[in-house]
């Protein structure tokens, strides 16, 4: 619309004709149409020299299509889902932050702190059968970032682990199709050069419920040979520690967590891992 004049319509009963010579001498020009409605209005065109009072033309009714897009209450409810379980994890990690998977023990207030964490990612499973999407959820690389299982006193001192020998990263390596799985324990001997070598556990196992599945040890190894002869003598002490044969159900699992307790009320938590660490 020029800046020099309004076009209004106004309906004939709100508005007075005025005189022929007061249009004159407004420069108004006039024109009279009927509404759809039937009744009569005035087009009115008027130039600055009349300047009168403007009326608003009420706003246009944006169309719920073209206005600005509301969130839905499912799509703020799953928002909100999501968000409360990555303050979870966030927590989780923070919490295990120095503590070693808490191989090496740690004090019973970090340990409920730890354990209340994971009760509540386990409330919140996004995948409460995961027996029937292991090969989507399960399958693959992932690394222990805790458990309960535990190596203290005459133990930790009768396999070296004090000074002599370091524990390394615990892998797990899930073959669904074969219905494998592959522990690898990694080890370096400080006295011997820095001497890396591994323990590696083959298992086989079977679903037996939603949750469930059963283990069974297959073999085990240590290699190289140097590091087997360092822990020849306490091998068996060693194999009791890792063994995983039993039931092992699943409590959470997501794109990238894993959380698992076992027949001897063990708790494994386990992050996806890049296959080449191995």
């Amino acid at each position: 619309m020029a800046a020099a004049s309004v076009l209004l319509l106004l309906p004939s009963p709100f508005l007075r004709p005025s005189s022929p010579a007061h249009r004159a001498r407004c420069g108004i020009a006039t024109t009279t149409t009927t509404s759809t409605s039937g009744r009569r209005g005035l087009f009115l065109f008027a130039s600055r020299c009349c300047p009168g009072p403007r009326r608003r033309a009420p706003a246009a009714a944006v169309p719920p299509e073209h206005g600005l897009s509301q969130p839905q209450p499912q799509a703020r409810a799953v928002g909100s889902y999501e968000a409360a379980l990555g303050d979870a994890k966030d927590a989780l990690y923070a919490a295990l932050e120095g503590m070693n998977r808490g191989i090496f023990g740690m004090t019973s207030e970090k340990r409920s702190e730890i354990h209340a964490l994971v009760e509540l990612l386990e409330s919140k499973n996004p995948t409460p059968e995961p027996t029937d999407k292991l090969q989507d959820k399960v399958d693959g690389c992932w690394r222990l970032v805790y458990s309960t299982i535990s190596i203290l006193g005459k133990k930790r001192t009768k396999l070296g682990l004090r000074d002599f020998i370091s524990l390394g990263d615990f892998f797990q390596m899930i073959d669904v199709k074969e219905e494998k799985a592959v522990n690898v324990i990694k080890f370096s001997a400080r006295a011997l050069k820095i001497l890396s070598g591994q323990l590696t556990i083959e298992a086989s196992y079977k679903i037996t419920t939603k949750t469930k599945v059963d283990i069974t040890l297959d073999s085990s190894t240590i290699t190289p040979d140097q590091l087997m002869n360092i822990f020849q003598k306490n091998y068996d002490m060693l194999l009791a520690i890792f063994n995983p044969e039993g039931w092992l159900e699943i409590t959470y699992v997501d794109e990238s967590l894993r959380i698992g307790r076992d027949d001897k009320a063990n708790i494994f938590v386990l992050e996806r891992a890049d296959p080449s660490e191995v």
